[in-house]
């Protein structure tokens, strides 16, 4: 007994110790997954505690299932809508997009280390996706909002690749392991086997599932766990069917969160948090498992292998994904970048170890030098890049909080919190009247807090800088309000600077714009429209700014998207709607000195 809470002792400081040590993560700038293989690290035979642990197979056994239940979080809150925009890129880059990646980094391995082709191909494919963990906790709790083209591929990328990149790590050890029983024939047949499966399995229990949930009836607390261990068991199952289980998984929370009813809805902070001890136990047993020394050791070939493959692997590999689908070069640059290495690899880097591979220890220390330098490198970066490649956008339309409570099966209202910020137009004015400018009949005043404290809201109340008011809401209006709580002068100036002083319909005429008649009237046309040259000038006249956008993007728009009609003037998409359609569009207008 006193071994066993000895275990329970040390595992649940490790944990707090690495929940604790978040509250340094965002004034540091270092990412959180980072922290937490820290603490392992320092917990670990080399560390503070000198904790003994060399178990790779239990270390597997927790990243299976860790991945598992992140994966299934991530898929719980991704919208439909994400696939709209970026499902066609995104299931490229997580098979070519990997392919590429492992074949042109497999290459550089191969020389780097004067090794056999198929362990530097191992060595690639081990470190060749990226991971579901880091980007979605990176990007979703980072405070940057993305161009929704963006942030939409990079998150069904990471969670898409990592069927693939299994099935690449075991083909290449039974390569390296059985060299003359291996075919091309059979892996494509293992392949077809592993996606289809677990897109069948995913599909099929993910659509059960969001059907049953509805006509179950249980204590609140329950419906997490049950949604929880049903999703672990459909991991399971495609395992054992030969199918990937991340896939399923993944599928199987999509088609659940996308299916919103009282049963659902309600378990997504529960969610959270069981993601997020899955993060904390994954990263720590991984942090314990290393030993920083011979990490160090092989620290050259670490920082040469994850130059290369974030400098040249990956961009190739992101350009000749995305680039066919009209994907701007900033984007591509950006999501270049943004190719996170996580606990995935490390995971994958444990297969070779347990398989007896040779010089598997040194993929493992590699592979753990790898993604401390792309947590690092990367990981830190994100806000800058955001704005260097100009995927970032700035908003004034987001909410401080927001609850949903159903009140029946089929029903809920949500209630939303907005602080009012120094200079906002909330300033000064009664809650009420600022419900009522928008939609009287479905916005009420739940609560105002005044300095922690609930204030009753009378005739004569005016809102202060701090205060918080909390609004009940049936309908889309949470943008709105937030725009009068959150509009100072400086988020004015940024949104202007970034959108334009104008603001256009899209049924808008082009020949009721001056500045574009006189443009396509002038000689000189051919020479300053930067996108479609008309061949008739009066049909393009009365084409809609909509029609015109449609037309050069060639692609499903997104809030953010830029048409430069020449070097001083530009369309710049402001709101979609979310079936695609055009709401608000931007008219931009540069001086000539400071156009780029």
């Amino acid at each position: 007994m006193d071994t066993l809470n000895i275990l329970y002792l040390v595992g649940a400081l490790l944990i707090f110790a690495s929940i604790m040590a978040s509250t340094l993560s965002a004034r540091l700038g270092v990412p959180l997954l980072l922290l937490f293989l820290i603490v392992g690290m320092l917990a670990g035979e080399q560390g503070i505690l000198g904790i003994e642990f060399s178990q790779y197979g239990i270390a597997n056994f927790v990243g299976q299932a860790a991945l598992a239940c992140i994966l299934l979080d991530g898929g719980l809150r991704t919208s439909f809508k994400s696939f709209r925009v970026g499902l066609k890129p995104a299931v490229t880059l997580a098979t070519w997009g990997v392919l590429t990646t492992v074949m042109v980094l497999g290459v550089f391995v191969t020389w780097l280390l004067d090794v056999d082709w198929r362990f530097g191909l191992l060595m690639a494919a081990i470190v060749g996706s990226t991971d579901a963990a880091a980007v979605f906790s990176l990007l979703r709790n980072g405070g940057v909002k993305l161009n929704d083209r963006v942030q939409a591929t990079l998150e069904l990328e990471s969670g898409a690749n990592d069927p693939l990149a299994i099935l690449l790590v075991t083909g290449l050890i039974a390569l390296n392991v059985d060299p003359a029983g291996q075919t091309v024939l059979g892996f494509l047949g293992l392949l077809l086997q592993q996606l289809g499966v677990g897109l069948g399995m995913g599909l099929l229990f993910g659509y059960l599932l969001a059907r049953l949930l509805p006509k179950v009836h249980l204590a609140e607390g329950m419906y997490a766990i049950l949604i929880l261990s049903a999703g672990l068991s459909v991991f399971a199952a495609t395992n054992l069917l030969g199918g990937s289980g991340f896939l399923a998984v993944y599928l199987t929370g999509v088609l659940i969160g996308n299916h919103k009813v009282r049963s659902t809805e309600h378990v997504m902070r529960v969610m959270d948090s069981f993601a997020w001890l899955s993060q904390a136990v994954l990263f720590v047993v991984l942090g314990l498992l290393v030993t920083p020394s011979n990490v160090i050791n092989v620290w050259h070939y670490s920082v040469a292998i994850a130059a290369f493959m974030i400098l040249v692997a990956r961009p190739i590999a992101v350009y000749t994904s995305v680039k066919p689908f009209k994907f701007k070069d900033r984007e591509i640059g950006f999501i270049s970048w943004v190719g996170l290495r996580g606990a995935v690899p490390i995971t994958l880097a444990i297969l070779p170890v347990m398989a007896g591979i040779e010089d598997a220890f040194m993929l493992f220390d590699i592979a753990f030098g790898v993604v401390v330098l792309s947590l690092i490198l990367q990981g830190t970066t994100i806000p800058f890049m955001a704005n260097a490649f100009r995927v970032r956008i700035p908003t004034n339309k987001d909410p401080k909080e927001e609850h949903e409570v159903w009140v029946s099966d089929k029903a809920s209202i949500t209630l939303y919190e907005f602080e009012v910020q120094a200079g906002a137009f909330a300033i000064g004015r009664h809650p009420l009247g600022i419900s009522n400018r928008i939609s009287p009949d479905e916005i009420s005043v739940f609560a105002l807090v005044r300095g922690q404290q609930i204030v009753v809201v009378e005739e004569d109340t005016k809102l202060r800088y701090g205060d918080s008011v909390w609004y009940a809401m049936r309908g889309n209006h949470a943008s709105k309000i937030a725009k009068i709580f959150n509009d100072t002068t400086l988020d004015r100036k940024a949104i202007d600077d970034f959108y334009g002083d104008w603001l256009l319909s899209p049924s808008v005429k082009l020949g009721d714009l001056l500045f574009f008649t006189d443009m396509v009237t002038s000689e000189s046309l051919a020479d300053t429209l930067k996108y479609k040259k008309p061949k008739n000038t009066e049909s393009m006249l009365e084409q809609t700014v909509a029609e015109y956008v449609a037309q050069s993007l060639e692609t499903a728009p997104v809030s953010g998207d830029t048409i430069e009609i020449d070097d001083v003037w530009s369309l710049v998409i402001k709101e979609v709607d979310d079936k695609g359609k055009l709401r608000t569009i931007g008219l931009k207008h540069e001086e000539p000195e400071k156009a780029l």
